[in-house]
């Protein structure tokens, strides 16, 4: 996948059909340079390239732009044997005319479940795991930080609801989602960001998350702030995130919920506490997964450089 960071406004480079917007795979890797071409061409595996073949990108310095605008014969000419030449040339092809559908052109829960061959139309039709958890303390530093944040805009904006629009939801994930990567980056000493509105251009689909936690160049965790319509994510999370934040749902009065000591307030100490468990524990998890092979992606990054 690839991301990009910006404002709400879709990109002026993007076309649309039928009302959604659509990119090509070509706008995915257009700015990569060499290595990250190489990197990205290693992972298509059904062009059965080998380190001859991506020795050769690299001394003629090939760039995804030159790539893609590469024919039969230039390949040719670089040095590459008739039969990669043409799979090269039909592949570079490929990717400037292969579209990509955008997220909000998934409108049913049961078209995403069979996409990945789930039969059913419910979240409760996924498989369900035991989310890794991290156990927290009570006056950890930035849970309390935390709850003092909800608490002030639940005294601001009120209690989330069923039919809370999907900005309102965000100003309270956002709470949950900072503190739990400040604690995440405290345990684990490694550099992570929260990038809010990031336009994801993955293989098949594109479009904006509301929210995708990263790690240098690799997305651990991408989540959305609806209630439906979820497409990618850590789906358990998000509903116990919507559990544990609709703490006025029975028309109390949200001053309760604000008050210290009160059972309300013991009641949110407790849910926020829960979910900011399993953020961090799922966070964290992941990360250790993604180490190995983040190492060895910047260790070919400098090899690339060290041989230029």
């Amino acid at each position: 996948m690839s991301e990009t960071s910006t404002p709400y406004t879709p990109p002026s480079t993007s076309t649309t059909v039928a009302g959604n917007e659509t990119v090509s795979l070509a706008d995915k890797i257009k700015k990569y340079d060499t290595a990250k071409l190489i990197d990205f061409l290693r992972g298509e595996k059904d062009l059965l390239l080998n380190d001859a073949h991506f020795e050769i990108l690299r001394k003629q310095e090939i760039v995804s732009r030159a790539f893609l605008n590469i024919d039969k014969q230039d390949f040719r000419d670089s040095g590459f044997e008739i039969g990669t030449a043409i799979v090269l040339a039909d592949f570079a092809k490929e990717c400037k005319e292969k579209k990509k559908r955008a997220f909000s052109s998934y409108r049913s829960l049961k078209e995403v479940l069979a996409k990945y061959g789930i039969d059913g139309n419910r979240i409760g039709t996924i498989r369900q795991f035991p989310p890794p958890t991290y156990k927290l303390e009570d006056d950890d530093e930035e849970l309390v930080q935390c709850i003092k944040e909800i608490k002030r805009r639940l005294g601001n904006m009120g209690s989330i609801l069923a039919d809370s629009n999907e900005a309102m939801r965000c100003e309270y994930i956002s709470a949950i989602l900072y503190a739990s990567l400040y604690i995440v980056k405290r345990i684990t000493d490694k550099e992570l960001t929260l990038a809010p509105q990031l336009k994801i251009v993955g293989e098949e689909s594109t479009g904006r998350v509301d929210y995708a936690i990263k790690a240098l160049e690799e997305l651990l965790c991408i989540t959305e702030g609806k209630l439906h319509q979820v497409v990618m994510g850590f789906a358990q999370n998000l509903i116990q995130c919507e559990s544990a934040l609709q703490v006025n749902k029975k028309n109390r009065k949200r001053k309760s919920a604000l008050k210290d000591g009160s059972d309300e307030e013991k009641d949110l100490c407790k849910n926020v506490k829960r979910v900011m468990e399993v953020v961090v524990g799922l966070l964290k998890d992941r990360l250790e997964c993604v180490g190995e092979e983040l190492d060895r992606k910047k260790a070919r990054i400098e090899e690339y450089h060290s041989k230029k």
